[in-house]
């Protein structure tokens, strides 16, 4: 199959798109977007709720006139790395960023406030539970957990090195999961080992899953519901999903602990920062991230 066309998430309130030239094969770059030259306003976030977090810029820059935005959606360690090196490289591109807000888990957060690279973080969002990523029709008949136990199922879940956040979350949901619907994990935990039917993700998770499903490289995918219900919103003709809580018209899954996203303004937010982090608090966003499958997190 083809590289999935993704759609456009650039953030800009100006009307002039400039040269459009990409790749989808071979030099396409998703999680960076806008330009960083002339942004007002910088955003460092992890990638798991970049649909909302898109929308949500987009209001922003309409009600407060912040022409031009740039943000990433990378997993947590890429931008702790470009925050402690000062740059990063994209292919034979280099890039030299400073953020004026910050976004992602929370023991991300408090160590980037701990080494001076942000203030005091504050609670935002959190994941609704996870489901399972399968192609549309669902050709190999998967009902739910129990199916990991067969043999010519191959399950894909994020690198366990690369993004330590998102496949600690959904290892603890698999095995919490297993225990209360089959009696035991043992059979997750041999699953993990067995290269013939584990695909581990390279980098991008949230990237990633859709296209190794569509490929054929693995028949279903682990995710939070909220990045599911993306992909499922974007390419209804490729994906549906498989709820893995009790209340098969909820994603909750109280078995296990879902994932929460803090913000936190940087040392030197500027005007659109601080303005910014208000508009995140309110209940404008809220409707916003509740549209795509997140909640208020108050604690």
């Amino acid at each position: 199959m083809n590289s999935l066309v993704w759609p456009k998430e650039i953030i800009s309130i100006i009307d002039n798109p400039g040269l459009q030239w990409s790749h989808t094969g071979s030099n396409l770059c998703l999680d960076f977007h806008g330009n960083p030259t002339g942004a007002k306003l910088v955003v460092f976030s992890d990638g798991n709720h970049h649909m909302a977090l898109e929308e949500s810029l987009g209001r922003f820059a309409n009600q407060h006139q912040c022409h031009h935005i740039f943000y990433l959606t990378t997993p947590p360690q890429v931008y702790v790395d470009l925050l402690k090196t000062g740059s990063i490289t994209l292919g034979n591109l280099q890039l030299s960023l400073t953020p004026h807000l910050c976004m992602g888990p929370p023991p991300v957060l408090l160590g980037l406030n701990q080494a001076g690279f942000c203030q005091t973080p504050s609670p935002f969002m959190r994941s609704r539970g996870f489901v399972f990523l399968i192609k549309k029709n669902n050709p190999k008949k998967i009902t739910g957990l129990a199916d990991l136990k067969r043999p010519e199922l191959k399950l894909f879940i994020s690198n366990p090195q690369r993004e330590q956040a998102s496949f600690n979350a959904y290892f603890a949901a698999l095995c919490a999961l297993a225990k209360v619907q089959c009696g035991t994990d043992d059979f997750i935990h041999a699953l993990l080992k067995d290269p013939q039917r584990i695909c581990y993700g390279e980098a991008i998770h949230h990237r990633e899953a859709p296209q190794v499903i569509a490929d054929n490289h693995a028949d279903v995918a682990v995710l939070y519901y909220h990045l599911a219900l993306r992909y499922t919103r974007i390419f209804p003709q490729f994906f549906e999903m498989i709820f893995l809580g009790k209340n098969p018209q909820s994603p909750e899954t109280p078995e296990a602990d879902n994932s929460l996203f803090h913000i936190a303004l940087a040392q030197q937010p500027g005007k659109y920062g601080e303005q910014l982090w208000h508009f995140l608090h309110s209940s404008e966003t809220t409707a916003i991230y509740t549209k795509h499958g997140l909640e208020r997190e108050s604690r």
